[in-house]
């Protein structure tokens, strides 16, 4: 029921943005790749675009798991902690639905962190917006995924310190494969570009870099994001059938 995912997506947003401590952390995270590179460009005067190409798309891509990082833990793992699931749980209400409301919540922290992100490697890279036009069907995927992944890992956190550890390390997956493409760019092969994760790294470091990314090959990336993103909440809802989730620990 579509009005019933925005009631809970609204709850979350509201709750999120009440939390301005994370609001700022996650502000910063988002900012800390374009001051970065922005830094190292002033420094090295004439240095290889490349390098600071790829630096920019690490950066971007652990935006896209920072921003929404702290309103997913407290979206179950937090409502776990104060018993406050049980009484959402026992509405007359698909849990599909209440998994849709709350990773719409996280989604939009997680894409306005990314956004925030692109937005400012564009300034620091001096490129004209109509570049990354070709490229959003691809890379406005990821946070959404990000969204799904950290909310499924919430459900299996019992409090929020738990989720906090679990989701913390979630964000060296997108910060493992970013280095490890950049330092071992003869690993690449062309199916890796239609792996999420993997595929949109590439396309940023491609964009950053002065380059290009194909059309087919965005959307085709884009939508097997999106895909495995529905998966995920399908996986979530289901977790939320089992009775330790219901009834407590």
């Amino acid at each position: 029921m579509l009005n019933a995912s925005m009631v809970v997506a609204q709850k979350e947003a509201v709750d999120g943005l009440r939390d301005v401590r994370s609001v700022i952390s996650s502000l910063l995270y988002a900012l800390m790749g374009p001051l970065v590179v922005g830094l190292v460009s002033l420094s090295k005067a004439g240095s290889d675009g490349k390098v600071i190409g790829a630096m920019m798309s690490i950066f971007t891509l652990v935006a896209a798991f920072v921003g929404g990082m702290n309103v997913a833990m407290d979206a179950v793992a937090g409502e776990r902690e104060r018993h406050s699931l049980l009484p959402l749980l026992l509405n007359p209400v698909r849990r599909l639905d209440i998994v849709m409301g709350k990773w719409l919540g996280v989604a939009l922290f997680a894409v306005a962190g990314f956004l925030v992100n692109l937005v400012g490697s564009a300034m620091v890279l001096r490129m004209p917006p109509l570049v990354w036009l070709p490229a959003a069907l691809g890379l406005l995927p990821l946070p959404l995924f990000a969204a799904a992944l950290q909310l499924l890992i919430s459900t299996v956190c019992r409090n929020v310190k738990e989720a906090q550890t679990y989701l913390s390390l979630i964000v060296f997956l997108p910060m493992g494969i970013g280095m490890f493409l950049v330092f071992f760019p003869a690993a690449n092969r062309a199916w890796c570009s239609y792996l999420p994760v993997v595929g949109q790294q590439l396309q940023l470091q491609a964009l950053m870099s002065g380059g290009r990314v194909p059309l087919l090959g965005t959307v085709a990336l884009g939508c097997l994001t999106a895909g495995l993103a529905l998966l995920i909440l399908v996986a979530t809802a289901n977790r939320l059938q089992r009775d330790e989730i219901v009834y407590g620990n």
